[in-house]
């Protein structure tokens, strides 16, 4: 029974995985100019971009790795405002669901839009988007949804936890939604064959994090957290790892190593198409290791914080052996943590009735998680 019930269930993640039929493989390309602006360069310059780029990001891997609160700074924003429009859905999809679509239309909401620390080639981009669920009191989490979420996602989450009388900035991670550049269809760019961009994709949302945590203690919520599902869950343990206000932390869906879930994973499998035959697993595990939950263990360590776990029993995208992993960790670091295994899989956690299960085992950690 249960050997049938895992093939029902991955027949279901696949077909989920095919609806995004415009899923685009390009090759590697090293992107050393994305590290131009970085910290912890340490003299590096342009020659040694060029002459060796698998050396020169290895190489700078490790030292940001020896001073990652320095690759995690930033210079807090000065022109936070809150802004009110009409929602839209910012569909990733090619054919959008015309039914979403006329949902929104015409209801209007408060989003914080600010500069973001970290400048790209990208207008669009550098505009932190954070849509606003506020409540009284002195609670509030920043929540990042899953890559290529529309804008519209985790929404009726943030309202039950408004139940529970918890704030919520959800915020639009870097090249998605209304942050997406014109010539992309999808959020490619924040994880993509570009090793540099990608890196500085994740150093941009991390930071963007942290200045969203800036303005909430500005606005007198003094008791933080945070919840993170699938890229957002890599960047929220990254984030809580250099930041020490975040006291609560979800992560739904939860991975050890960038590369790993990019080579193994069923929805990142055009990524590894472009790539493989330029560059080897070991050798992405290395260039990609500073943007790697893994690597941050005892950075993570530093300040008490209660985490949630959760994971799904039949993941095809995050596998669930480097979930247990995470979990491991988690045990070895004697780190106050609760787990919780879905049975279901990553695209399948978004659908009834597995999305109630999830949503309310996060509604129920952080109802009591302060």
């Amino acid at each position: 029974m249960a050997s049938r019930y895992a093939q029902w269930m991955y027949d279901w993640e696949n077909r989920l995985t095919s609806v995004d039929n415009n899923r685009v493989v390009r090759p590697l390309d090293w992107g050393t100019d994305w590290a131009s602006h970085w910290p912890c360069r340490n003299g590096f310059g342009p020659s040694h971009m060029l002459d060796d780029p698998e050396k020169f990001f290895v190489d700078s891997n490790h030292r940001i790795l020896a001073d990652s609160d320095k690759f995690f700074s930033y210079s807090r924003p000065t022109d936070y405002q809150l802004e009110r429009r009409e929602v839209q859905v910012f569909s990733t999809r090619e054919v959008p669901d015309p039914k979403l679509e006329a949902k929104v239309k015409g209801t209007f909401a408060d989003f914080l839009r600010f500069t973001s620390p970290v400048p790209t080639p990208y207008p669009e981009n550098n505009l932190v988007n954070a849509r606003w669920f506020p409540v009284q009191g002195r609670r509030a989490i920043v929540l990042l949804p899953h890559w290529n979420a529309d804008a519209v996602a985790y929404t009726g989450l943030c309202r039950v936890l408004n139940l529970l009388g918890v704030a919520v900035l959800r915020l639009s991670m870097p090249y998605h939604d209304i942050r997406m550049p014109a010539e992309i269809a999808r959020a490619d760019y924040a994880v993509s064959a570009n090793i540099g961009r990608t890196l500085d994709a994740a150093r941009q949302g991390v930071i963007d994090i942290r200045c969203c945590l800036d303005w909430l203690e500005q606005n007198g919520y003094t008791q933080l957290g945070i919840v993170g599902t699938s890229l957002g869950s890599c960047y929220a343990f990254l984030a809580a790892a250099h930041d020490p206000r975040i006291h609560v932390a979800a992560f739904n869906h939860a991975s050890t190593y960038f590369a790993d879930v990019v080579w193994h994973g069923q929805s990142t499998r055009h990524i590894r198409q472009g790539i493989e035959q330029k560059i080897d697993l070991e050798t992405l595990r290395q260039v990609w290791m500073a943007i790697s939950p893994m690597a941050y263990f005892e950075q993570f360590s530093r300040w008490p914080k209660r985490s949630l776990i959760v994971y799904a029993k039949y993941d095809l995208t995050f596998l669930p052996e480097f979930s247990r992993q995470v979990v491991t960790e988690f045990a070895r670091h004697e780190l106050e943590h609760k787990v919780v295994v879905l049975p279901c899989g990553h695209y399948t956690t978004g659908e009834t009735p597995y999305k109630y299960m999830d949503g309310w085992q996060l509604a129920s950690f952080l109802r009591t998680a302060w």
